[in-house]
């Protein structure tokens, strides 16, 4: 009986190796396309990439982590590329690559491309993180609008700050602003206040949960307003919210059955 117990706990803790070992070693380093067809007459004929939530660590394997996010995007051939915000990675400065040399590498992505940032971001220096970007000629937009015309298609981008460790204004981020409107924010707790003003919304955040059990689905969704977005499409007022499942990792360097996103929407 003993000899079966242990038999049975040690193929279990084999099997927790295994799972751990891919959690950590593997699964963060994939990539995967989401791709959604919204329809849309305003936009339509528009391709647009959303990605978030990259987490760069200053090591060599998280510089070709780097690189291959960019070169997917890229292949993508999108008319207009958002990107939500956690570039660098935790809280402190030794633990992120710098904001200069991540910007060097995201500069590479066909432009247009447009930002905000995130939490993150603020923790590690929001002015550092966002004059990496303004240095690259890569407009950030906090609380801020743009306006595109992209085949024949005239279209406004409103981006407002992170509603963790900034202000969020969406009202000031709508000045002078005709519709169709595109939103952008890091956090989907962000969408409060939006009341489908915009065609479609686009935050992240959430990393989907990261890790993501069978039939418990995402452990811990860390919005404060909105657990039940953790990652995918949504509706409110009859418009689409997109909550990316991002691409890094934040608390714990791992992801289970929840591969990094890249999004991509056809209008």
């Amino acid at each position: 009986m003993k000899a079966k117990i242990r038999k049975y706990f040690g193929l279990f803790m084999l099997l927790a190796c295994v799972l751990m070992s891919y959690s950590v070693l593997y699964e963060p380093y994939t990539l995967r396309i989401t791709e959604y067809k919204i329809p849309n007459k305003k936009l339509s004929g528009l391709k647009i990439v959303f990605a978030a939530d990259f987490h760069i660590a200053p090591y060599t394997w998280e510089k070709r982590r780097l690189q291959k996010i960019t070169d997917t995007i890229n292949e993508q051939n999108a008319d207009l590329v958002i990107l939500g915000g956690d570039y660098v990675n935790r809280h402190t400065q030794d633990s992120s690559l710098p904001p200069q040399q991540i910007v060097d590498e995201l500069k590479k992505i066909k432009p247009p491309l447009i930002v905000v940032l995130g939490n993150h971001d603020s923790y590690y220096g929001k002015g550092a993180v966002k004059k990496a970007f303004e240095n690259a000629d890569i407009p950030v937009l906090d609380n801020q609008n743009v306006k595109f015309s992209i085949k024949g298609k005239q279209f406004f981008v409103v981006g407002v700050a992170d509603c963790y460790t900034d202000t969020p204004n969406i009202k000031t981020a709508l000045k002078n602003v005709d519709k169709p409107i595109i939103f952008v924010a890091h956090s989907p707790d962000s969408f409060d206040g939006l009341n489908g003003v915009a065609e479609i919304g686009f935050a992240g955040h959430t990393h989907g949960g990261q890790i993501v059990l069978p039939f418990l689905g995402a452990l811990y969704v860390p919005n404060h307003k909105r657990k039940d977005y953790a990652a995918g499409l949504f509706y409110e007022y009859n418009k689409p919210l997109i909550v990316t499942s991002g691409l890094g990792t934040s608390i714990v360097p791992m992801r289970f059955n929840n591969r990094p996103e890249i999004v991509s929407v056809t209008f």
